[in-house]
C-alpha cells in the first residue's frame, strides 16, 4: 500500500492515479478514499492526475487518539502534497472535507494550488450559533453520537440512505437500478490500465449528490494572504 507518515507517526494511506495536473479529493466522514473512486477513474482516463487519501481515523490509516481535528487533518494533507511535490494542483473536498480544503489554503497558503471545489462541504460552520443562525443545533451531534455508541452498525445502515439519497428516482434513464450496500459487496474501483494514447487534461466538472449543505466563507481564513486561481462551490 501507498503509505506516508506525519510528523506525530500516524500513518497515511493514500491512493495515487494516472498522469497530468493533479487533483486531489479529500472524502467526508465516515468514509473512505474510495467515495472518489469513479471521479477517480473518470479524471485519471481523461488525462488527469488523481490522488485520495484515508483521513487518520478512516479507512486504511492509522486511528490515533490524538489529532482528530481540523488544523490536523489540513496537516496531514500538508504532509501528502509535499511528499508528493504536488503543484498546480485542484484540491476537491467533500462535506468535512470541504472543511479540510479550506483550513489546508488557511494554514499552508496557496502556493501549491491552482483551484478548490467544495463539495456540500462544512464551512463556514455546521453548528447553529448566534452568528450563524443557519447551523444545526448542538442536539442533532449529540443524537450522532449516542447513536453510534448504541449500535454503529445501525446507525450506518440508517444514515446511508438521505447520505446518498438512493431512495430517490434515478433521473439517468440509462442508469441501472441502485442497491442497497448490504446487497452487494463492497469493493474499491481498481487503477484502469493507461489509454492507448496521452490526452491533454480537459476542464473538470464534477456532480454528485450529497446530503449536507455548505457554503464558502467569504474568507477562508485570516492568515493567509493569496486565496486560489478559482474556487468553486456545490451545494
Amino acid at each position: 500500500m501507498s503509505i506516508i507518515k506525519t510528523k506525530d507517526g500516524t500513518e497515511i494511506y493514500y491512493k495515487d492515479w494516472g498522469q497530468g495536473r493533479p487533483v486531489v479529493f479529500s472524502h467526508g466522514w465516515p468514509l473512505s478514499a474510495d467515495a472518489w473512486d469513479p471521479q477517480m477513474l473518470f479524471l485519471g482516463q481523461n488525462g488527469y492526475r488523481v490522488i485520495a487519501h484515508d483521513r487518520r481515523g478512516h479507512g486504511r490509516s492509522s486511528q490515533p487518539w490524538n489529532g482528530n481535528d481540523m488544523d490536523t487533518y489540513a496537516d496531514d494533507l500538508a504532509a501528502l502534497v509535499e511528499a508528493l511535490d504536488l503543484k498546480d494542483a485542484t484540491l476537491v473536498g467533500h462535506s468535512t472535507g470541504g472543511g479540510e480544503v479550506a483550513r489546508y489554503i488557511g494554514r499552508h497558503g496557496s502556493g501549491r494550488v491552482a483551484g478548490a471545489v467544495l463539495i456540500g462541504a462544512v464551512p463556514p460552520l455546521m453548528l447553529k450559533t448566534a452568528n450563524n443562525p443557519g447551523g444545526l443545533p448542538i442536539s442533532a451531534f449529540d443524537e450522532i453520537r449516542d447513536a453510534l455508541f448504541a449500535d454503529r452498525s445501525q446507525f450506518f445502515k440508517d444514515l446511508s440512505m438521505p447520505f446518498y439519497g438512493y431512495n430517490k428516482p434515478v433521473k439517468n434513464p440509462f442508469s441501472k437500478p441502485i442497491t442497497h450496500s448490504s446487497e452487494r459487496p463492497s469493493q474499491s474501483i481498481r487503477p484502469p490500465m493507461p489509454p492507448p494514447e496521452p490526452q491533454t487534461s480537459r476542464p473538470i466538472h464534477l456532480r454528485r449528490p450529497f446530503y449536507d449543505r455548505g457554503k464558502l466563507p467569504a474568507d477562508l481564513d485570516q492568515t493567509t494572504t493569496a486565496a486560489p486561481k478559482r474556487v468553486f462551490t456545490h451545494s
